[in-house]
């Protein structure tokens, strides 16, 4: 059967970036990693690349130096859905750490340039409640954020904001 896992694409920080995630995920561990030199087309010449694999919270990851570009953008991030605010500031934070940026509605971009977006499993069902007014009123509320206050959006979906 065929598997399908991220492939992450970094310029000579793979092995640095990889570390880091295992620091921030407690059910992390490294799978292995594999270093060789090879042919950069059109330049005549050969680099160092490494390939570092990993496994955060049960799913598998791949780590590539092989150049910065492209550049990671938004139009794939990796998702974390959180149990509460507490977990959700605690993911938040550390992958902010060290030079990372706050993005719009939960998202953010860590160090290396990868985005997440950080989601409290609770501010999902408020924003998809059968009374649209109401999830209406917490998707607002999330618009307006950038990490996602809970207490906000509830207090938004019960009309309190």
């Amino acid at each position: 059967m065929a598997t399908v896992h991220p492939f992450l694409w970094f310029n000579l920080d793979a092995e640095e970036a990889r570390d880091f995630y295992l620091s921030v995920f407690k059910n992390s561990r490294a799978l292995g990693s594999i270093e060789f030199t090879d042919f950069v087309g059109g330049t005549n010449r050969t680099v160092p690349h490494a390939i570092f694999d990993f496994e955060l919270e049960g799913q598998r990851f791949t780590a590539l130096n092989a150049g910065g570009v492209p550049a990671f953008n938004e139009r794939i991030s990796l998702y974390i859905e959180t149990r509460d605010q507490a977990e959700t500031d605690y993911f938040w934070n550390a992958l902010i750490a060290g030079g990372g940026s706050e993005q719009p509605c939960g998202w953010l971009k860590d160090k290396f340039g990868v985005f997440w977006q950080v989601i409290p499993s609770e501010a999902l069902l408020l924003m998809n409640d059968p009374d649209r007014a109401k999830a209406g009123r917490a998707r607002q509320a999330m618009y307006s954020m950038k990490k996602i206050i809970l207490a906000d959006i509830a207090a938004a979906h019960a009309g309190r904001a």
